[in-house]
């Protein structure tokens, strides 16, 4: 995963959070949950495949998400469509408390500039 100007330490915290929440609205294919954060993001955060299916298959495997194959909309071949289990779905909640508690503590040091 790639960030303009993020340190990687950073980023590695951060990527299961970011799938986590990108799937929050619905069900979403690998192609569609890289363009969600993106485009959520500004474009601050860009992964590729190689780092969205392992952390994918590691998150399915705690069971915070579930996969299923559905027929490909645009007519090609059928797409894994990954959503949130309700126990991913309460582990988002926790990471999101999180995230805000660290973004609030950082706050000061922040605006310091």
């Amino acid at each position: 995963m790639q960030s303009n100007g993020a340190d990687g330490n950073l980023l590695r915290g951060t990527l299961d959070f970011l799938l986590l929440a990108s799937l929050e609205d619905g069900p979403l294919y690998g192609l569609r949950i890289i363009q969600d954060v993106q485009n959520r993001t500004g474009g601050h955060f860009k992964f590729k495949e190689g780092t969205l299916y392992p952390a994918l298959h590691r998150l399915e495997k705690r069971g915070l998400i579930h996969a299923e194959t559905r027929p490909s909309d645009a007519g090609g071949p059928p797409r894994k469509y990954y959503h949130l289990t309700d126990a991913g779905l309460t582990e988002l909640k926790r990471q999101r408390d999180a995230q805000r508690a660290h973004a609030s503590a950082l706050r000061p040091y922040l605006e310091f500039a």
